[in-house]
């Protein structure tokens, strides 16, 4: 599969899509890549008042002005980025639509209001529809800035660089490869990596549910440090040059990463690619990492392309 070193964004209008645009813009300038924005609109249909019992579609020229004065303001605040830009309305589904670019494009970028807003289009009723289906890395961006930060008379918060990179680790190839793409990113931007792993070993289900009880909780947390040191290893040339700080801690592991990501600019996480996220780092609480982080979320799915994924 073909990458082509771009970061497509997905446009709505809204000040989270208008924030994810400032942070794609900012990542696209540091990789020395190109943007692409893409603004996508189902045309709906809806049942004709005739005898005939057909079907009228609704005329979409209203609906794609509007989509285009969506890109019209976005490329306008691109303008002065002296990146190279490209634009396009889509007609279809927002997820289908970027699922389907993100075959040709290095990373995929939305954003999120955190309970509504273009990305709760694909991360509502489906989850994570986009994260765990795109063929590229996936960064979703949440529309909140840290409180001591954020100007009362700013709307859209601006990026902050990356200083921090905190990445969830679980032994699966998933982490393993969400890790090594955490490095890649550190490196670009010369930031701290915090590795973590979570321990929900109070938990009576999941990868831990083998062990008897009572658990010898330090020798737990012990054999997990152990694990991922040798993980560590296994990346020990990529990591070469950046600092690395190690985290293992009780609790699982959308819960641990969800209330630390505050300290992060940035948070990296594996998925199988197939609706859900790698058990004991996310389990079933996915959407508590995507939907309520404090940091951008940068999902690395195992149908992407692996040196893609960590290019």
């Amino acid at each position: 599969m073909s990458h082509e070193n771009v970061v497509l964004v997905g446009l709505d209008g809204s000040d989270a899509a208008l924030h994810a645009l400032d942070w794609a813009t900012q990542e696209a300038r540091v990789r020395q890549w190109g943007l692409r924005l893409v603004c996508s609109y189902a045309l709906p249909s809806f049942a004709a008042a005739s005898l005939d019992g057909g079907y009228a579609a609704l005329d979409d020229s209203a609906i794609r002005a509007g989509a285009e004065a969506v890109l019209t303001e976005a490329l306008a605040r691109v303008a002065g980025s002296g990146l190279p830009v490209t634009s396009h309305v889509a007609v279809g589904d927002a997820t289908a639509v970027l699922v389907d670019e993100s075959r040709e494009v290095g990373l995929v970028v939305v954003g999120t209001r955190g309970g509504g807003g273009f990305a709760e289009r694909l991360l509502g009723t489906v989850s994570s529809a986009l994260p765990a289906h795109a063929k590229c890395p996936t960064v979703v961006v949440p529309l909140r800035a840290r409180a001591a930060k954020e100007a009362a008379d700013a709307p859209i918060p601006a990026v902050e660089p990356i200083r921090r990179v905190m990445v969830g680790v679980d032994g699966s190839p998933q982490s393993e490869l969400a890790l090594r793409c955490a490095l890649r990113e550190a490196r670009r931007w010369q930031a701290t990596v915090v590795v973590v792993s979570a321990v929900p070993v109070n938990t009576v289900t999941g990868v831990l549910a083998w062990l008897p009880e009572p658990v010898d909780h330090r020798a737990v947390l012990a054999d997990i440090e152990e694990s991922l040191a040798l993980v560590l290893e296994r990346v020990a040339d990529e990591a070469q040059g950046l600092t690395i700080e190690r985290r293992v801690l009780d609790g699982t592991g959308a819960a641990v990463l969800t209330g630390m990501s505050d300290e992060a600019d940035l948070l990296v996480v594996g998925s199988r690619g197939r609706g859900g996220f790698t058990g004991l780092l996310l389990g079933s609480t996915s959407q508590a990492v995507l939907h309520h982080a404090q940091c951008p979320v940068l999902v690395v799915t195992k149908g992407a392309d692996a040196e893609q994924a960590a290019a």
